[in-house]
């Protein structure tokens, strides 16, 4: 009976002796600390980037000109179809004009008669037979029925629609057996110069005046003059393949958008673009020998963005930093870290302020270029 009771007593021993032990233990790691773990660390690098600020646009031919009819009538003929190439007086619809065709041979014939009156007069006013009067009479007649018949031969000219300019028609909008007339509110169609586009975009006040003071030049056409090429990104997201050039600004700020106009101009070789088309205009920014740090390796609190910035490649203290701009996967950093400092690149979820690491270096454009974007 006693040596059950030994053995259960030795039995607490051992257990209260193993708590004392792990109890030790845990407070020995807690004096510690964390344990530091490894992170990737890059050295931040001065590069020149190019960004580049977006304004949406729309592109126009650099000649748009509507075809409107000048006399009423019914389509007979459409002899174009929509994204045809035309040159400049190409026939492209004809209006009936059999009733013209009548009237004007009733209005030759007002002529005619008029101008045997005129002729009968002359001889007899030559020998004071009759009045000169009589004669003026007569050739004021003559003017007016061949005044008439002007009209409407002009009319039977305007059945006959013909294209104002070289170029690529547009939507048709009126179809045989149509009746129109020179008040209908839509044009026959449009016959569009797209060897060349306009891309007209706007800019707010604020983006104006900045964008000017920082051109180049002192005068106005200087600074236009001294622009940067810009590019197009079209509806599909892809890039245009040509660049384009800034031609004119409006100075003046609409008042009812608060906005100032720019156009630009691009070639259009392939006959790619067209009036009505939309896209995205780039202007670029360049910054040489600027700060940069990967997107990815910073995070944001409370409003601010930060770094954490390595010391002794053993501690990551977080520090603020100012932005300027941002190129895709890069943020151009104005002030509060500086080429040369070391920084965390991945992993920065992770750590707090004051936390200690392993450093690993790691190369800047591993860090840089190995994000990819993705479009949706």
């Amino acid at each position: 009976m006693k040596k059950i009771q030994f053995t259960y007593l030795l039995s607490g021993l051992v257990c209260i002796s193993l708590l004392f032990v792990s109890c030790g233990d845990d407070k020995s790691q807690a004096q510690r600390g964390p344990q530091a773990l490894p992170f990737p660390v890059i050295t931040i690098p001065s590069q020149t980037v190019t960004a580049y600020t977006t304004y949406p646009t729309s592109l126009e031919g650099i000649i748009n000109s509507e075809v409107r009819a000048k006399a009423s009538g019914f389509i007979t003929d459409v002899l174009v179809d929509a994204g045809q190439k035309v040159k400049k007086g190409q026939t492209l619809f004809r209006l009936e004009t059999q009733t013209l065709s009548q009237d004007a041979a009733a209005a030759q014939a007002n002529v005619n008669a008029a101008q045997v009156e005129v002729n009968k007069l002359k001889p007899l006013v030559e020998k004071n037979i009759i009045s000169s009067v009589q004669l003026e009479t007569a050739k004021a007649k003559l003017a007016q029925a061949q005044s008439s018949y002007n009209a409407i031969a002009a009319n039977i000219g305007y059945a006959t629609i013909k294209s104002p300019v070289d170029g690529f028609v547009g939507a048709i909008n009126f179809r045989e057996g149509t009746l129109i007339s020179p008040t209908s509110p839509l044009p026959l169609t449009t016959v569009a110069d797209i060897d060349k586009i306009y891309a007209f975009f706007s800019l707010n006040e604020k983006d104006f005046l900045d964008f000017i003071s920082n051109a180049k030049g002192e005068t106005m056409d200087e600074k236009i003059k001294n622009m940067p090429k810009v590019r197009l990104v079209l509806a599909n997201g892809s890039l245009f393949e040509q660049e384009g050039t800034i031609e004119t600004i409006n100075s003046q700020v609409n008042p009812s958008t608060g906005t100032v106009s720019f156009r630009a101009i691009f070639d259009n070789p392939g006959h790619i673009l067209s009036s009505g088309y939309s896209g995205t205009i780039q202007i670029p920014k360049l910054y040489t020998d600027a700060t940069v740090v990967p997107a990815m390796s910073t995070f944001e609190r409370q409003g601010l963005t930060y770094v954490y910035k390595v010391q002794g490649d053993t501690l990551a203290t977080s520090s603020s930093i100012n932005i300027l701009d941002r190129v895709d996967n890069i943020i151009i950093v104005k002030d509060g870290i500086a080429p040369g400092d070391k920084i965390v690149a991945k992993g920065v979820g992770k750590l707090r302020d004051q936390s200690p690491i392993i450093a690993q270096p790691t190369e800047f454009d591993s860090i840089a270029k190995g994000l990819q974007k993705v479009f949706k």
